[in-house]
């Protein structure tokens, strides 16, 4: 079994974020975290996801991941997200990301648990510091591609 804990954080939304991942399986701890100059706060926590299942190196295996995240947690549980791809994402956000989730979801058994963020959850905590640190890095951030070109287009109205 293995248990991801993560966390997204934007300032501003949009606006600086990052992401902080916890990957624990036994005696194995391991922490990842990321930020980018523009971005959103459901970005993050979508992409805390993505990266936490990404670093799972073997397919297969049960994994339950805790987010304080209701968007990320329902769209999944819920089967939103599965509905959100039947109609190519018309109307939706993230569409990227979602793929992107989808394509390492698919590769494990993962059921979510979502819990109360900023409640004294221990892991849940150091995510947020970590996602919180990332998005305030003084070296160069890194570029969220996909969401400042779809911020670039212009608008239909």
């Amino acid at each position: 079994m293995i248990n991801i804990y993560t966390d997204g954080a934007a300032s501003g939304n949009p606006g600086p974020g990052g992401y902080g991942v916890i990957l624990r399986a036994g005696n194995h701890y391991k922490e990842l975290s990321g930020g980018f100059r523009l971005t959103t706060n459901n970005r993050m926590e979508l992409l805390a996801v993505i990266e936490g299942l990404k670093a799972i190196k073997m397919p297969g295996k049960d994994v339950t991941v805790y987010s304080d995240s209701k968007y990320v947690v329902d769209a999944v549980e819920k089967k939103w997200v599965f509905g959100w791809v039947k109609t190519g994402f018309k109307g939706k956000k993230n569409k990227d990301l979602w793929l992107r989730f989808l394509d390492v979801y698919k590769q494990h058994q993962v059921k979510f648990v979502w819990i109360k963020g900023h409640n004294s959850h221990p892991e849940n905590e150091r995510c947020d510091q970590l996602a919180v640190a990332a998005s305030k890095q003084t070296s160069a951030l890194a570029i969220d591609a996909p969401f400042e070109a779809e911020r670039s287009k212009p608008s239909l109205l």
